[in-house]
């Protein structure tokens, strides 16, 4: 089959590696298949050379697929790994290491919910467009994204783990929306929320309204949209002449053990702030069930907020006090950039910021909304 001009292909690839060309295909299709050394020197060399695997393309003589793709990271699937390590110790005589990969015990609210909601606009203004949808998740290597951005003929993604070189290797061939990640000089178009000013927001509202004065945030910043809402948290405190903390409260990730030790501590010495401003609704949720099992009541003692404005909020016992980002237009917006964009016929890269609303509800001591 003859090779098109000037496009990297997985020859180029396999040469450049020093490996076959089916060595290549398994590094980008079944990656737990090659050694860790090998396929680290494939996914350099296809870096190198601007190589994105297209599955479709060879079905395609006009190369395109005809079909978006939607991409998030599957908290979960790091069980499930561990669930395969603990089968490989069995196997080889080794004593398991009592991990459960289906156990109820695992918490839904590590999954980041809001994208659920994005996901539907997504799925919404495709259906609308009569436009073909690949949804896929995985763990965010630099294989399985690039793998399904040759599926497709634009890509949008939430936040996860996947190299920004990986994302711009993938933007020099087809459109890449990146939902809720900084706006950087990266060539992905970029879809996000006023954070710091929902924050804001929030901010003014229990200190003017609720006469509050004692507040702390909860939340881990190495998600950039948690930093963003602590700077606006921060900044807000500042201007209205309250104490600005240095760091959260507590850093908690949902995702990760030993989570709210901070706030346990506070919890035993009877020193909690009068409000906690969480960085999500999920993580104000599982704060909520915290002081709920602490008999501590919300929003009599404590007061408690998020931040995205997801379903569950509202069915929360209080309903909870939030910042509602426009969860499904970020979806339908992500699609209309990739349609215009589709091709390479779209000009320069986009960039939206869109506006927050302030939600206030029962668990701020608030009227439901």
């Amino acid at each position: 089959m003859a090779r098109q001009p000037g496009r990297p292909t997985v020859y180029d690839v396999a040469e450049r590696a020093g490996v076959s060309i089916a060595t290549v295909s398994f590094t980008f299709r079944q990656p737990d298949r090659v050694r860790e050394s090998t396929r680290d020197a494939v996914l350099v060399a296809a870096r190198e050379l601007g190589y994105v695997p297209n599955a479709s393309a060879r079905g395609l003589a006009h190369g395109r697929t005809g079909a978006l793709g939607l991409y998030s990271f599957d908290l979960l699937l790091a069980e499930r790994q561990r669930g395969a390590d603990e089968a490989d110790r069995i196997r080889d005589g080794l004593p398991p290491d009592d991990v459960d990969p289906d156990a109820e015990t695992v918490d839904p609210r590590a999954f980041p919910l809001y994208v659920d909601e994005v996901q539907r606009g997504f799925e919404l203004e495709c259906w609308q467009r009569d436009q073909a949808l690949l949804l896929t998740s995985g763990t965010g290597s630099g294989a399985s994204v690039t793998d399904v951005a040759g599926r497709v003929d634009g890509l949008a993604l939430f936040p996860g783990p996947t190299h920004v070189d990986t994302l711009e290797q993938v933007a020099r061939r087809i459109p890449v929306v990146a939902f809720s990640m900084p706006d950087v000089a990266d060539g992905l178009h970029h879809v996000t929320v006023d954070n710091q000013g929902g924050t804001r927001d929030l901010v003014e509202h229990l200190v003017g309204v609720h006469g509050i004065r004692d507040l702390g945030f909860v939340g881990r910043l190495s998600t950039p949209d948690y930093a963003e809402r602590f700077a606006g948290f921060a900044a807000a405190l500042g201007d209205l002449g309250l104490p600005v903390p240095a760091e959260p409260l507590d850093p908690t990730d949902l995702g990760e053990p030993g989570r709210f030790a901070a706030l346990t501590d506070l919890l035993d010495a009877d020193r909690l702030p009068r409000a906690l401003v969480c960085a999500s609704d999920q993580i104000a949720l599982a704060v909520l069930d915290l002081l709920a099992a602490r008999g501590v009541p919300v929003p009599e003692r404590v007061v408690v907020t998020g931040f995205d404005g997801i379903l569950a909020g509202r069915l929360a016992r209080p309903t909870l006090t939030t910042v509602r980002q426009p969860m499904a237009r970020m979806g339908r917006l992500a699609v209309e950039i990739l349609v215009r964009h589709a091709g390479g016929a779209g000009g320069d890269r986009e960039s939206h910021r869109l506006p927050t609303r302030l939600v206030p509800r029962q668990s701020c001591g608030c009227s439901p909304a």
